[in-house]
């Protein structure tokens, strides 16, 4: 288990129409900056773009975690590693478009992961765990924000953490909430994706440093 909680902070739940002014609020306590991006049919829902993307990335050096939830994951892949981002997660129900995909993450020097649903078998990525430096386990349904974990998710955390022994991060996004953080970490999770538990926070600092503290 990581030292501390890592925080993967989820731009989505920022004042986007501030972003600048937001990467510059959260950088000191965020450890990577979290973008969900999609392609509309994966999931019903249209976030982050490339070229938005490379404007953030000249405002900060903190870690671009892109989250593609997209179907067709090589069609945008190249632009988003163009725009700036580190770390490439995609989700692993996109089938056999996630190796090619992530193998052309890794020739281009950046990291890995992939997302598992609710309702996939945390068994089906064992195969792939020596591609990986990031496991992220959804605890709501994907590409939904505003939602509470579902109690499966507790369960699933530590099986990929017994099962990847280690080697990648394990990342908890979904049903970030104050009451839930302190169980996620307790299951296993090295980092979750805190939106508004964080961006929201009346004392940022102050929560900051309790989540890191877990």
């Amino acid at each position: 288990m990581t030292e501390h909680l890592l925080l993967d902070v989820s731009l989505w739940s920022a004042d986007l129409a501030n972003l600048e002014k937001e990467i510059q609020r959260l950088e000191p306590f965020s450890d990577s900056f979290h973008f969900d991006a999609a392609d509309g049919h994966f999931v019903p829902v249209l976030l982050f773009f490339p070229d938005l993307l490379a404007r953030l990335r000249e405002l900060t050096r903190a870690e671009f975690h892109v989250h593609l939830m997209a179907t067709r994951p090589m069609d945008l892949l190249g632009a988003f590693l163009d725009a700036g981002a580190d770390r490439i997660t995609l989700p692993f129900e996109v089938g056999k478009r996630v190796q090619p995909a992530l193998e052309f993450v890794k020739q281009r020097g950046k990291k890995t992961g992939v997302s598992i649903a609710l309702d996939t078998p945390v068994e089906a990525i064992r195969g792939w765990l020596p591609l990986l430096d990031t496991v992220v386990v959804m605890g709501t349904e994907t590409g939904v924000k505003g939602l509470g974990a579902d109690p499966r998710v507790f369960d699933r955390l530590t099986a990929v953490k017994r099962m990847a022994g280690g080697r990648v991060c394990v990342t908890a996004d979904g049903g970030i909430r104050e009451e839930t953080v302190p169980l996620l970490r307790a299951a296993g999770a090295d980092a979750i994706v805190p939106g508004s538990l964080v961006c929201k926070a009346e004392d940022l600092a102050k929560t900051a440093g309790w989540l890191k503290s877990l």
